[in-house]
């Protein structure tokens, strides 16, 4: 029996997203070929599409969707579960316009959440006390302006500015990097709960069954500013992935703020890199309402900092260790002399910038 519309819709987009070897990047180049229509990409003969890249395997995914297209679909039927694509009307605009924005958007509670005014909040897992005094005090104020606070559910300024927002009756959306049947990290499985019950969302890129994954995390960043008007980096030191989010934000022509703070804080050092380098600094809530032109649930857009910024901003230094010709993770790390994990980490946030492609085997470097 056919699947009805909505179903039918759906199903293509995780048969896309679920292509071996295909991240967004490569798949929205895809649709580019066909005008954004995925009726018209799934309908392209073989032959065309094996001219456009894809591979056996590829091909077969396409023309036979995987398990998880069926597991996905009976995962939207339970209660508050929705599976956002990039034409369902729920999709949040502002996400939709970033660069290789998400294929799949897999949300609990209140899908309408995603498309509120958002502020996104991030920082350190391991926050000073002034860093958790000031997250604290930031969240509850801009949440009581009527904004909705975005951060990751991360241990640290991300727990405290969600539970910062909730204790004031206010509206709070996480972002995970893992999937929302896996919770992450699982000490703040009753955070989300809460989030759930008082009508905010949790949202997540991965399938609800995939758990943490080094190269999630940046996924999950451009995300977090994606849906957001602005990011504010509360506490963070110099390597801090909250730096990536404040890049990612840039890039996606956001607003990045950053709460000072003493020479002598390492967690405080990134934030203070940020504001040399163009970002507002914050004091209060009223200096990034002011910033935003925020009042009361209107908001006028400001103009970004120079996009010179984003290049200054910490760049990972792998692009040199992946070549013309697929090479495989674990050689990027050797030639790197870094870990693993860090370097997977890194090579999806290349990828994102469209400066390397997954491929079968590895990665490969793009030309130009």
């Amino acid at each position: 029996m056919p699947l009805p519309p909505p179903e039918a819709r759906a199903a293509q987009w995780l048969t896309l997203a679920g292509l071996p070897g295909i991240g967004p990047v490569r798949a929205w180049r895809l649709l580019e070929q066909v005008e954004d229509d995925i009726d018209a990409l799934l309908a392209m003969p073989d032959a065309a599409l094996r001219e456009w890249g894809l591979n056996s395997q590829q091909l077969q995914a396409l023309r036979r969707p995987l398990a998880e297209q069926s597991d996905g679909l009976s995962w939207c039927q339970t209660e508050d579960c929705h599976l956002l694509t990039p034409d369902h009307p729920d999709y949040p605009a502002l996400l939709r316009a970033i660069p290789a924005a998400p294929l799949l958007l897999w949300c609990r509670g209140q899908p309408a959440r995603l498309s509120d005014s958002q502020l996104a909040m991030v920082g350190t897992r391991h926050p000073t006390y002034a860093g958790r005094d000031n997250a604290r005090q930031l969240a509850s104020d801009l949440a009581a302006t009527g904004l909705t606070i975005t951060s990751g559910l991360a241990l640290g300024i991300d727990a405290i500015c969600h539970q910062a927002v909730l204790d004031g009756g206010g509206q709070t959306v996480a972002v995970l990097g893992s999937g929302l049947d896996m919770v992450y990290p699982a000490r703040n499985k009753g955070l989300a709960e809460q989030i759930l019950a008082r009508g905010g969302a949790l949202v997540s890129e991965c399938f609800p069954a995939q758990g943490p994954l080094p190269e999630h995390f940046p996924r999950r960043n451009r995300i977090i500013s994606g849906l957001s008007l602005g990011v504010v980096v509360v506490e963070a030191a110099e390597q801090s992935g909250s730096l990536i989010t404040a890049r990612f934000a840039l890039e996606q022509g956001r607003d990045v703020f950053a709460v000072p703070g003493a020479r002598q804080n390492a967690q405080a050092l990134g934030c203070n890199k940020l504001i040399q380098q163009g970002a507002k600094l914050v004091l209060e809530a009223a200096d990034i309402v002011e910033e935003l032109g925020w009042s009361s649930g209107c908001h006028s857009s400001v103009a970004t900092m120079d996009g010179e910024v984003s290049c200054r901003l910490p760049l990972p230094g792998l692009l040199d260790n992946v070549g013309y010709e697929a090479t495989s993770v674990d050689v990027v790390a050797a030639r790197a002399g870094l870990p693993v994990d860090v370097v997977l980490g890194q090579l999806v946030e290349l990828e994102l910038e469209g400066l390397v492609e997954a491929v079968a085997g590895g990665y490969v470097r793009r030309g130009g």
